[in-house]
């Protein structure tokens, strides 16, 4: 299983068909952190970020517009309230952990994940609730048992004793299989024309060197249920080929790469390999066609004669110029030596200016 830290990336990862809607939160407790808070709460439709809370505003605050319509401020209030007694009851936990873990220094992490998703074509509903501890998965619920699973043998004893709260096991089944579909079902209404909108990517294919493979890179699609590989002759290919994660963009697209090893590719070979891209709700393939002269590399390329001539030219003129200049100052300072000074320059010019008859020689002495 994927620790936390890694399963927000991959968490919105589906095939090019399938039209599934997520709705979870994060929470991180991490004291003695520099400059970061204490504690933080983050919620998330189909990886877009809805909310966010810190222990250091105590407030919730709303990431997109269309959640104010399917909400109203009673909801907000209490998820305010949910998550400062989350907040307090992390700072438990942590130091229940470091006990566990027989830690007496150094900063140390606490992470929860809680969510579920809903596939709306078969209306399977699929929820999760785990936590992490310093960035490995430290305890999960299986709702089939009803029961948590210790992934660490510290995690032993914080299992016997949650297991033995049966209404709370009951709590958590019903807030994961029905409330949290219920309120993913309707933020998906309210946002459907940010949440359901298609955008398709540009496309690329990158090559650091000759001996690089080639990299095709999209970027800037939506939603992040897309699929990106290489082909020969039609077939996707499986060897010799890396396919990368599909990662958030700064406005709210994703992009992904996939790699293909080329250095065993005769170059007449080349047009064989197409990169190609799908994305759900779209039917027609975006395809890249691996071609030498599309391929954009950052290796120096040589500079024809015509540049040469050009920057040669340019170099001579302003040589030529900056002789020039310095001439003319020379010229300039020997005439300045043989003329006497002009009045401006004579420091008796100003005494007329100064009240008490004195030359004022400072700012300070001036306005004293």
């Amino acid at each position: 299983m994927h620790t936390l830290l890694f399963l927000l990336l991959l968490a919105g990862t589906h095939s090019a068909t399938a039209r599934t809607h997520s709705l979870k939160y994060f929470f991180t407790v991490s004291p003695q952190v520099p400059n970061f808070p204490e504690f933080v709460a983050v919620g998330y439709v189909d990886e877009v970020q809805i909310s966010h809370y810190d222990s250091n505003t105590k407030k919730v605050e709303l990431k997109q517009d269309w959640m104010l319509k399917a909400t109203d401020s009673e909801f907000w209030k209490g998820l305010t309230q949910y998550f400062l007694g989350h907040q307090q009851d992390f700072k438990v936990y942590i130091e229940i952990l470091k006990a566990l873990f027989n830690q007496t220094e150094g900063v140390h992490i606490f992470q929860k994940m809680a969510g579920c998703e809903w596939d709306d074509e078969t209306e399977e509903v699929k929820s999760y609730l785990q936590g992490a501890y310093d960035g490995e998965d430290l305890i999960s619920f299986d709702l089939e048992t009803e029961t948590w699973i210790a992934q660490r043998p510290q995690a032993v004893i914080i299992k016997l004793q949650l297991d033995n709260n049966k209404a709370q096991l009951a709590d958590f089944k019903n807030t994961l299989t029905q409330e949290c579909p219920y309120w993913l079902k309707i933020f998906v209404e309210h946002g459907k024309s940010f949440l359901l909108r298609t955008e398709l990517p540009s496309m690329s294919l990158l090559q650091k060197s000759p001996s690089s493979p080639v990299s095709c890179h999209a970027t800037g699609f939506y939603p992040d249920s897309a699929m990106l590989f290489w082909r020969k002759d039609g077939e996707e290919l499986h060897e010799d080929v890396y396919v990368g994660e599909v990662l958030p963009n700064h406005d709210g697209t994703f992009q992904m790469s996939t790699d293909l090893q080329v250095s065993s590719i005769p170059p007449e070979d080349w047009r064989r390999y197409d990169c190609v891209f799908q994305i759900s709700g779209v039917k027609e393939d975006i395809v890249k066609t691996l071609d030498k002269d599309s391929v954009e590399s950052n290796r120096e390329k040589p500079t024809d004669v015509t540049t040469i001539i050009i920057i040669i030219i340019v170099a001579a003129v302003v040589a030529l110029a900056v002789v020039l200049a310095v001439t003319g100052f020379i010229v300039y300072r020997k005439r300045n030596a043989e003329c006497p000074p002009s009045p401006g320059n004579d420091p008796n010019v100003l005494m007329p200016l100064n009240p008490d008859g004195q030359v004022s020689n400072s700012p300070s002495e001036t306005s004293s």
